[in-house]
This record gives C-alpha cells, structure tokens and sequence, in this order.
C-alpha cells in the first residue's frame, strides 16, 4: 500500500491539475445536444475553452453566466436564471449543465436555488433538463470535478425503478457503462466495439467518441454537441441487464445509479495491462452467455508477445507520473505488471484509489514536486499531460504525453490506452523511449576466453605462415 504525503507549501509552483469546472464541463460534452453553462466569470470560461479547443482542435460548445465585480458583491443569482433563458429559448438543447467556478463558490452563489427560481419564472421550459452543481476549482481536480457530473446527471435524469416500472434485465442485451475522465474518445470507441462484440448494447455514460471524437458534421455550424449518449437514453437504464464501471472515481455515480434501479454492476480500477482485461473480458463473457470471440484471442496473445518483445527495455526501468488519480493508478500498474518501477508519484488531488498504487510513496502536489521527486530517484521517463514539457527538458528524459490537456500534439485526444490493443501500442511506445536511451539493446556476447584462444590462434598462424614463406623462398 502507497504512502500518500500531502502538500507542505501555501502555493503551487507549475500547477498540474485541470480544474473541477472543466472536469464537470467535460462530462455534460458527452450528451447529445447539451451545453454547459460555467457559473462564474467570462474569463473563467474562456481559459477552460482555449484547453479544450487545443487538446481536442474542435469547437466547443460552452457558456457562462458572466459574473462581474457587481454581481460578485450584489448576488449572481439573476446571472443564472436569465442565463438558462437565453440558451433555451435560442438553442432548445436536451440538457444543460451549470457547475461553479471558484468565483462563484467564493461570492457564496448558490446554484440549485438559482435554478429553481428559473423553473418559477420561466415554465415554459420545463421540458429540458438541467443539472447544477458544486464544482469549486480550489479542490478537486479535473477527475472528481467529471465524477461528480455523473453522479448529479443520474441523480437528476434516471427515475427511480419504484416509479418508472423499469426491471433489471428487461433489455437483456443491454449494459450501462459508466466510465471516467482519463478514458479518451479512441478509448471509448475501442470499449464500445469490445462490448459489441458479444453481441450486447452499450449505453456509455458520458460518450465523448460521439460528440469528440473529431469528425466533420454535416452542418457547418451547431451552438450544441453534435453526438454523445442520448439524453433520453437515461429513462431506459434500469431496464439494462448490468452496470461496468470503469475508474475507481466513478464509485458515487455507480452507487446512485444502483440505488435507483438495483441493476448490479461490475467495477474495474482500469483497463490497462493483461491481467485488468483478462477479468474484464471474462466479466462480458459471462453476462453475455457467449463464447470469446476469436479476434479477442488474438489480441491478447499479440499483447503476450508484445510484452515479451518489450520486457529487455522495460523491465527495471525507472518511471515518474503526475496524472489524475485513476490515470495514475492504470500506469503504476501497466508498469509493474511489466517489471518497471514508478519511482515519482504525483496526483493533484487526493483519493481513495491512490493507496492501491504501485508505487512506495504518492504525493500530493504539483509538477515542482514531481520533479524533485524524479531527479532524486533517477528517474528515466516522464509520463505526465503537456504541463510537463518543461520539466522533462530540465530533468533531461524524454516525456510521454498522457491525460490532459494535450496542446502542443495533435491527435492525443483520440489515442487508445486501454484494451488489448491499447495496452500494446503503450507497451510499444514505452520501449521504443527507452530505446533511445539506449536501454535494452542486447549486444553481442564475446566471452573473455574466445577472446583470448583467437590471439593464440591468431599468434600460432602468423608463425606458421613465416616459416612457410621461409621455406618457400629456400
């Protein structure tokens, strides 16, 4: 079990973490024709924006209530209520979230009062939902700020079984999945096409491979998300034959969602790494009543190979990670699963999940203490969000860009991690890093005896051959 130390410094130098905001932010995205609405200033909303185009280099719907310093002194409530109007008369979206910023929590707003004074003035717009919350960007991080998204979404969207006369198992091939910030669109493409493949539905809550995944719309134009999990969609999930939870930070959301309709689920930390898709294959195989497919068979023994083609290079490495806690936790495991060390462990925020990490100590902190904590332990790569460049050039190890934001690469936000495949290209990519550290290369074997027999021989012929041009001569 990892020690968790806490921070010791009144500030952050070279901050690591996104904030709750964007985390929350990130999860309404993941709704079919939502938008979020941040509750705070417009330059909070702006800095979120300018992360999010750049990480996924596509146009991102989002709003805010534009709080200034009188509304900061006088109340923001009205900033809200006239907020939520506006976007609703003008765009007739299917869910429209609200989280706070660090402004409002401080100015003391308190938005689920807000929007009930919304559903009193403007009642014409009952119809579509809309989700407030709590997302302070002092605490938390990107990750709990995501979590908490869902939890708030399921609570509000899915009705209780008692009322909605939904029955578990009712749809037999239909599973909800409920899966975490760290997860890309290429991830969520690559789990929707395993799950898939035994011939079940999945109902991925939020989809950002629908509404991210970087693909040119028909319309040029659309003020809301142009795909993700259908808002309507969240009715029918008490009728699903099982929950799959993936991240550890998802455990709220998880609970709400099975209080509400008793469907059972099934939990998993991460995706990454043979034995984390072993059980999670194995999990789908048996709600599914199907054999496993022969492509996953092959899957699993390419990433057995891949893991033998890669163990010289891997195995003793030394590693330093900052990332959000489930993030964290996946590659501490990938790694040890493969004989490599983290030796610097670094997450923004604190987390249950952070005592399973295979690592002797994670931190609690940023990117100045990651990089204290790497060069005292040697460490030899750096995987770490794009906040990390520079610390990899003063360490002098190359970085392998993970988690977010991704600003200075193009195609982060697509790459798949997880699943057979996944684990693979990872594998892959790591070893070809620490090629070109040299490390891992097997050279040649000159044993210290052949060596000497060679000049023995080498001195023995040069003899021979003297005395054989003496006697020719003669």
């Amino acid at each position: 079990m990892a020690e968790i130390t806490k921070r010791n410094k009144a500030l952050s130098v070279s901050p690591l973490k996104a904030s709750q905001t964007i985390g929350a932010a990130l999860a309404f995205l993941g709704f079919h024709r939502a938008i979020p609405m941040l509750h705070g200033a417009q330059g909070c909303t702006a800095f979120g924006k300018v992360f999010f185009v750049r990480h996924f280099r596509e146009p991102i719907p989002l709003q805010t209530t534009a709080m200034d310093q009188i509304s900061a002194v006088m109340g923001s409530d009205e900033n809200v209520v006239e907020g939520l109007k506006a976007i609703c008369s003008k765009n007739n979206p299917s869910l429209v979230g609200v989280p706070t910023t660090g402004l409002a929590e401080t100015q003391g707003s308190d938005v689920t009062m807000a929007t009930g004074e919304f559903r009193k003035k403007y009642p014409e717009y009952a119809h579509i939902p809309v989700v407030a919350l709590s997302t302070p960007d002092f605490t938390g991080c990107l990750e709990s700020g995501f979590a908490k998204a869902v939890e708030a979404i399921i609570a509000t969207l899915v009705p209780e079984a008692a009322t909605a006369g939904t029955q578990p198992g009712k749809r037999p091939r239909q599973v909800n999945v409920l899966v975490n910030a760290s997860l890309t669109p290429g991830d969520l493409e690559a789990l929707k096409d395993t799950i898939e493949l035994f011939g079940l539905r999945p109902v991925v809550i939020p989809d950002l491979s629908d509404s991210l995944d970087g693909h040119l719309p028909e319309d040029d134009f659309s003020p809301l998300t142009i795909g993700g999990t259908l808002v309507s969609e969240m009715a029918t999930l008490g009728d699903s034959l099982a929950t799959l939870v993936i991240g550890a930070s998802m455990s709220a959301a998880a609970d709400t969602l099975r209080q509400k309709t008793g469907v059972p689920d099934y939990r998993f930390d991460h995706l990454m790494g043979l034995e984390a898709n072993d059980q999670f294959v194995h999990t789908l195989h048996t709600l599914a009543a199907e054999p496993v497919p022969p492509k996953l068979h092959r899957q699993r023994a390419q990433l057995q190979d891949a893991m033998l083609d890669t163990h010289f290079m891997l195995g003793l490495s030394r590693f330093a990670i900052a990332a959000d806690p489930d993030l964290l936790n996946a590659f501490s495991q990938l790694l040890a699963e493969n004989g490599a060390y983290t030796v610097a462990a670094v997450a923004p925020a604190n987390a249950p999940i952070l005592k399973h990490i295979a690592a002797d100590k994670v931190h609690i902190g940023d990117l100045e203490d990651l990089e204290k904590a790497a060069e005292a332990n040697e460490a030899e790569v750096l995987i770490c969000n794009s906040h990390g460049q520079e610390t990899a050039l003063r360490l002098g190890i190359p970085l392998l860009r993970a988690g977010f934001p991704q600003y200075d690469l193009l195609g982060g936000y697509q790459r798949q991690w997880i699943g057979y495949t996944g684990t693979r290209q990872t594998l892959f990519d790591i070893a070809n890093i620490l090629l070109s550290l040299e490390k891992g290369e097997i050279h040649p074997y000159q044993s210290i005896y052949a060596q000497k027999q060679d000049k023995e021989v080498s001195s023995y012929g040069g003899s021979d051959t003297a005395a054989h041009s003496s006697r020719t001569r003669h």
